[in-house]
């Protein structure tokens, strides 16, 4: 179950990116689990983890290499188990498959950067993906996005990408990624994984400057369920193959296209782990405005994406406008005046004056709750700063695949 169109659109090779996918038999058979992505001598890596003191050894081990002065060249990715929960063995076996690749590869291990996503509190099954690296290795070609995003993929009920490409200094600059996530949606960030590359030449300073920023008004404004994972990361890969001066500062020619392009793939990939959110019916963006600093945007928008009963009621369609009431009231706003706030559900208003709307009717509510696509528009009138939370529905398929997941 998924919201909106499920065809990707193209995804443009990145010259100085290849990226192979296996059947590696990690959880399930016949079914692409292990990535591969090998990185041109010279590419530079930015990253981004979760916040959960419970991280994953391969969170643990990525973050160290990246950190080792080692340049990366190869990413290695497995679904089927999440490798957390797991203590120093899964420790010893991050880093033992990352030496393993890299025996094959000829790099120093540090230059392999592991990540894992699926069950916590299993052990990494290391006989079937090192059985499988060589085979991975082999296959490694520019053209396997694709392969690659259904490689990645546990719940996902379909493969996650984008691409865009723009014109500088006569070359065409491209910019792809995939990612995968569905459940255990939460900043920050969630349980997703994200790979986006780019053959623009950027500073390691400016690369770090453009993930970061790009992560915070996409990959961290969706949720699905509240729940912030062991394993997220988002990789942010500059070859520098294009031949075009470098990016080092913001006030570099290629920064302000190149920072646009990023912002609005990683926003289409945000999306589209929202519309992929598990058991999910409805798209639901909700918009906070007027609002008197950031931090009480954002918490409004996220207490009222994590109500359950908001979040019951759009599975439902009913547009049941007091629970969004109560969890703008109980939102962290100071002194909030609710005799101000006005809500509209897809352009109709329904509350004004902190009451119920007098032009409103049950069967405006109706209407507009069939959509699903649902845009909740909230008006704190207190200041002038906007933001925007992207979620779901909770509907009973959420609950039936969560139930199951470890069966």
């Amino acid at each position: 179950m998924a919201v909106g169109a499920s065809e990707l659109t193209q995804l443009h090779p990145v010259s100085g990116v290849r990226l192979s996918a296996v059947a590696a038999g990690i959880r399930y058979p016949n079914r692409l689990d292990l990535v591969v992505i090998a990185l041109a001598e010279g590419s530079v890596v930015s990253g981004v983890f979760t916040q959960n003191a419970f991280c994953a050894a391969p969170v643990t081990v990525a973050k160290a290499h990246l950190a080792s002065g080692v340049a990366p060249r190869y990413l290695l990715i497995n679904t089927g188990n999440a490798n957390a929960g797991t203590g120093k063995r899964g420790l010893d076996d991050a880093k033992h498959s990352c030496a393993s690749l890299a025996a094959i590869c000829d790099v120093p291990t540090e230059a392999v950067i592991p990540f894992s996503t699926g069950v916590i509190g299993e052990h990494l099954p290391m006989l079937p993906i090192i059985a499988n690296l060589t085979g991975a290795f082999a296959f490694l070609e520019a053209d396997q996005w694709l392969p690659a995003a259904k490689g990645i993929m546990t719940t996902d009920t379909r493969p996650k990408g984008a691409s865009d490409q723009f014109k500088f200094e006569g070359q065409t600059i491209t910019v792809t990624g995939i990612c995968k996530g569905s459940g255990m949606i939460h900043p920050n960030m969630a349980t997703m994984l994200s790979f986006v590359a780019t053959d623009a030449p950027v500073s390691q300073a400016m690369l770090d400057k453009l993930l970061h920023e790009s992560t915070e008004t996409s990959f961290n404004r969706i949720t699905v369920d509240g729940d912030t994972s062991t394993n997220d990361a988002s990789i942010l890969i500059a070859s520098g193959t294009a031949d075009v001066s470098l990016c080092d500062s913001e006030s570099s020619p290629l920064y302000a296209p190149l920072k646009a392009c990023i912002d609005r793939l990683m926003i289409q990939l945000a999306h589209s782990i929202v519309r992929d959110g598990e058991g999910a019916t409805k798209f639901v963006a909700i918009k906070v405005k007027e609002a008197a600093n950031a931090a009480e945007a954002k918490s409004v928008g996220f207490t009222v994406a994590h109500s359950p009963l908001v979040k019951t009621a759009l599975s439902a369609s009913d547009a049941n406008w007091g629970r969004i009431l109560a969890a703008i009231g109980r939102a962290d706003v100071q002194d909030l005046d609710v005799n101000r706030v006005t809500i509209h559900i897809n352009g109709i208003l329904i509350v004004e004056d902190g009451a119920r709307a007098a032009s409103y009717t049950e069967i405006q509510g109706a209407v507009a709750m069939q959509s699903e696509h649902i845009a909740i528009d909230i008006n704190l009138a207190r200041g002038s700063v906007s933001d925007t939370v992207y979620t779901t529905d909770f509907s009973e398929e959420y609950v039936r695949i969560n139930a199951d997941y470890r069966s």
